[in-house]
């Protein structure tokens, strides 16, 4: 079939397959599909303001993090959903340990490799829903936050979401005063910097995900999401 093609015939066929990836990789929320687990999380959202995805590393809890955020922020809420459903445009806050960790998880995730502004766009926020950048001091490629067109894309959009990043290394004061739809939690807070984000998502009914493996075994905040029967157990599996 190709042999058959002409030069000019195969350029163009090699641009249209270069525009296709290009488009693919700058819509990788559009591909997300989530197994079991993810699901399970997701659909979670729709009766509880609080969530915890607790699991080993490389089993998918920040990718499940950034495909909720991403899908809230652009308002793209695909078929299969059955979780949390904003009707408007959203401000929310996703956060880590530190600036760094907050730079190379939760931003790389969402936005792209952050090294390469090139290829910001590239993440599970749609490159075509990102309007604006605005970079944080101190931390070399990091963002403070982005501006995220809600709506179908293209011309069709109601509004623009804000996304701000964070970290627990400042302090529980730098959580205070903002009124948010949600706040993800990449990796265990301190128990004081979870209650203020919580409080954050008080007048909106908003929501907060968690997202960590469990290096800390039972802390404050991993109690706060298990039942007296789990505790025990765990407890037992400890002894």
């Amino acid at each position: 079939m190709l042999a058959s093609l002409s030069y000019s015939e195969k350029q163009e066929l090699a641009q249209l397959l270069e525009e296709q990836e290009r488009r693919k990789a700058r819509n990788r929320l559009a591909a997300y599909r989530p197994y079991s687990k993810q699901s399970q999380f997701h659909a979670a959202g729709a009766t509880n303001r609080e969530r915890l995805f607790m699991a080993g590393n490389q089993l998918g809890k920040t990718v499940a993090g950034g495909a909720e955020w991403a899908i809230h922020l652009t308002g793209r809420y695909p078929s299969w959903w059955q979780g949390k459903v904003f009707d408007d445009p959203v401000r929310m806050w996703a956060a880590g340990v530190t600036s760094e960790s907050t730079r190379d998880n939760p931003q790389r995730i969402l936005v792209g490799p952050p090294q390469q502004q090139s290829a910001w766009g590239t993440g599970l926020i749609p490159g075509d829903a990102i309007v604006d950048t605005i970079m944080s001091r101190g931390v070399p490629s990091s963002l403070d936050s982005i501006v995220v067109r809600h709506g179908g894309g293209g011309d069709v959009q109601s509004g623009e979401s804000v996304l701000s990043f964070k970290s627990y290394e400042k302090g529980r004061e730098k959580w205070q005063g903002e009124t948010l739809h949600g706040i993800w939690f990449d990796e265990e807070p301190p128990l004081d910097i979870y209650s203020e984000g919580l409080t954050r998502t008080n007048t909106t009914g908003g929501i907060t995900i968690v997202t960590f493996t469990p290096l800390q075994g039972m802390s404050d905040v991993v109690l706060l999401f298990l039942t007296s029967d789990q505790v025990e157990q765990m407890v037992k599996g400890q002894a």
